[in-house]
């Protein structure tokens, strides 16, 4: 198998397992749905690791591919493409990683649990919307990987869906996203108005040239630089919780604790640092939203830990944990330190999964009593 043909298994393979286990689950049985989709995001793993092993040690230059022609209206250009570079080599790692150790650990967890399909499928379709997002090579597939994650995040937080808390946290969630969102897509148009095309490769040679651009409104010359970073920063807020968007990220914790590692911890969440970072070549030039960006990162990163010191459930005190720390990230993406965000992410997702996994198992323990005030004296 040669490399771009890799690339490809490794995105698709997750929508395969989603499909089959999704269509088939129940003709199947429990065993086999679990098999196939952990079966395909083991594979899919292995070859993250093969993939980034190439680009770390084997000298690989960045390539796209491109797949199949998605929407050509004018100048609107914009075909299904696999970016393989610096950054998506590493989130390839950190998605069907932590991705796959989450499959494997739901076995034990979601054993007594009567939808195991339906759950393993909700599982592997986040993660290919995921891969989808982290190799997009242009806005428009960034934003179809950005509202997938949103839908299967809105599935498996409301995976229970006979519990009234765990329906109106799904919908908190959801709808707050789309606040985000909205902002996201007004951004989208921005930056196609500014530069005339969605394609990075096409944006990020012109950003310099077009730093100096403005838009007059209301008497004001607005630079278009800033106005769509700041927009596109606003899609970022909604998905990675921060101040004012942060509402839904606590409540989220009603889903299965597997569910909390993967999406609130490791990947969905980080996805708003990740286009920050890859976005890089457009707020490198776009001063005031670097400040605003800093700003709500710093802001949410006191505020959230502040928040968590006075928490009694578990997992709301790990969901604050990670606020706190994408803050962090945003706050470092925010004075130029790229490296250092994207590092942050990388041992994030990691340690993070490993806590909610690890609380998960105490819970399961406990017979799923989350009050960690009820928790002491275990050694006994």
């Amino acid at each position: 198998m040669n490399l771009q043909t890799l690339v490809i298994f490794i995105v698709f393979a997750p929508l395969a397992g989603a499909i089959i286990a999704g269509l088939f689950g129940r003709r199947l049985g429990d065993t086999p749905s679990r098999a196939i989709t952990t079966g395909l995001l083991l594979a899919a793993c292995v070859g993250s690791w093969v993939v980034f092993s190439q680009w770390t040690w084997g000298g690989l230059e960045p390539f796209t591919l491109e797949l199949a022609r998605f929407i050509h209206v004018g100048a609107f250009q914009s075909n299904w493409s696999i970016r393989i570079d610096a950054l998506s080599a590493v989130m390839l790692v950190v998605v069907t990683t932590v991705s796959a150790l989450v499959h494997v650990y739901s076995w034990g967890y979601m054993a007594d649990d009567d939808s195991q399909p339906r759950f393993f499928a909700y599982l592997s379709l986040f993660t290919f919307a995921m891969l989808a997002l982290v190799t997009a090579a242009d806005f428009m597939q960034l934003f179809f990987g950005w509202e997938g994650v949103g839908l299967a995040s809105y599935l498996l937080i409301g995976f229970w869906f006979k519990k009234p808390t765990a329906n109106a946290a799904a919908i908190k969630a959801f709808v707050v996203n789309r606040i985000g969102d909205f902002g996201f897509a007004l951004g989208i148009f921005t930056a196609f108005w500014a530069f005339g095309s969605i394609q990075f490769a096409e944006i990020f040679p012109l950003a310099q040239a077009g730093a100096a651009r403005t838009w007059s409104f209301i008497g004001y010359d607005w630079r278009l630089m800033d106005l769509a970073c700041v927009l596109l920063f606003v899609g970022a807020m909604g998905k990675s919780a921060q101040f004012f968007l942060h509402t839904w990220l606590p409540d989220a914790m009603e889903g299965p604790t597997p569910v909390s590692a993967l999406i609130h911890a490791a990947t969905m969440v980080s996805a708003g640092v990740y286009m920050v970072c890859l976005l890089s070549p457009m707020f490198e030039y776009a001063p005031t939203a670097r400040q605003i960006v800093t700003l709500v990162g710093a802001v949410t990163a006191l505020f959230a830990a502040t928040v968590g010191l006075a928490q009694n459930d578990i997992k709301r005190v790990i969901a604050y944990s990670t606020c706190s720390q994408l803050g962090y990230m945003f706050f470092a993406a925010g004075v130029g330190a790229y490296q250092a965000a994207m590092f942050h992410l990388f041992t994030h997702a990691f340690f993070k999964a490993l806590l909610f996994l690890g609380a998960g198992s105490v819970i399961h323990g406990m017979h799923h009593e989350l009050d960690m005030r009820k928790m002491g004296a275990r050694w006994r």
